[in-house]
């Protein structure tokens, strides 16, 4: 079975304007590691689903997701992002965000890893944890070992 999230896929200290940028930053990891066949057809598709409403939580946190054809295993992308950009939410910007990546047959997979990241989101150690993460390999730790079903 392939990770759902490996240090390739992981993006610290990310500086970019708005929450595209973010997105594509991301997915272009995901298309480069082979999980994401077409990154703008995978694009759109995220657009199209953030469009249906913001992915922003509090606590700055940003979950952008979607089902595509353009995806061939279920993926977790992360980026932080220290200046934070707008993803919607009521308190203020996004500094730590999660893309998942689930191919279009593969509902569960995508709302279990959803729930799964979200049950662990509303946990300030946790978000700290990966606010305060030295290396990719260390945020891959945290995650595999909070969030992976």
């Amino acid at each position: 079975m392939t990770a759902l999230i490996t240090p390739e896929l992981v993006l610290l200290d990310l500086k970019a304007g708005d929450r595209d940028e973010v997105t594509r930053s991301v997915a272009e990891r995901l298309a480069s590691a082979g999980r994401v066949t077409d990154l703008d057809g995978f694009l759109g598709d995220v657009r199209a689903r953030e469009a249906q409403m913001p992915t922003g939580l509090p606590g700055g946190i940003g979950i952008p997701h979607a089902r595509s054809a353009h995806v061939l295993t279920p993926t977790l992308g992360f980026a932080r992002v220290p200046d934070g950009v707008d993803w919607g939410a009521e308190d203020g910007p996004a500094t730590l965000v999660f893309l998942i990546a689930a191919p279009e047959g593969g509902g569960r997979d995508h709302l279990s890893i959803l729930a799964a990241l979200a049950r662990r989101l509303v946990h300030q150690s946790f978000r700290d944890e990966l606010l305060h993460a030295p290396d990719e390999q260390t945020v891959v730790a945290i995650i595999s070992r909070e969030v992976a079903p």
